[in-house]
């Protein structure tokens, strides 16, 4: 399932929330699909016109939560039930993305943000996935709940604006 919805093209005001531009994405929760994931994120982000650096750590970044999605959500379990959701919301010049899964849910989110930490060592998962997360993006937030899923909110900054304006 592919959603887009363009504010300015429908000839709708833009939301009062800012919203420029929103997509929701829905797919199986298999290997394959994360490539599917970054270059559909990298996609939407360029009417934004970023520069190749930002869209590498989009790209990056998405790609990470995406696989922590199927490999620890949902266990590497390949069923058909198992969906990954992606949305990405444009305000202005900022690109907010939400990764999820209906997965295990982690049981401790700050245990696993720490770097090298990792549940899957015989898969020869680095511990790195938050890192990576945190790195290449402004900000990251990550909710779960045993049984219920996790997802992940990552916030990009694009261009040379400031985050806050001129203190007068």
């Amino acid at each position: 399932m592919i959603e887009i919805v363009n504010w300015k093209k429908k000839g709708l005001p833009e939301q009062a929330d800012g919203c420029k531009n929103e997509m929701k994405l829905e797919f199986r929760a298999v290997s394959d699909n994360e490539a599917f994931a970054r270059t559909a994120v990298a996609a939407f982000v360029t009417q934004l016109n970023p520069t190749l650096e930002e869209i590498s750590d989009i790209k990056t970044a998405v790609s990470e939560a995406v696989t922590n999605a199927i490999i620890h959500g949902y266990e590497g379990e390949d069923s058909a039930e198992n969906r990954v959701l992606v949305h990405c919301i444009i305000r202005n010049d900022v690109l907010e993305v939400e990764i999820s899964d209906s997965g295990v849910g982690i049981e401790n989110i700050e245990k696993a943000m720490e770097p090298l930490f990792t549940t899957k060592p015989e898969l020869d998962r680095s511990g790195m996935g938050f890192s990576f997360m945190e790195a290449f993006m402004d900000d990251l937030e990550v909710f779960s709940e045993i049984g219920q899923g996790t997802t992940v909110h990552m916030v990009k900054k694009l261009g040379i604006t400031p985050w806050i304006g001129d203190v007068e």
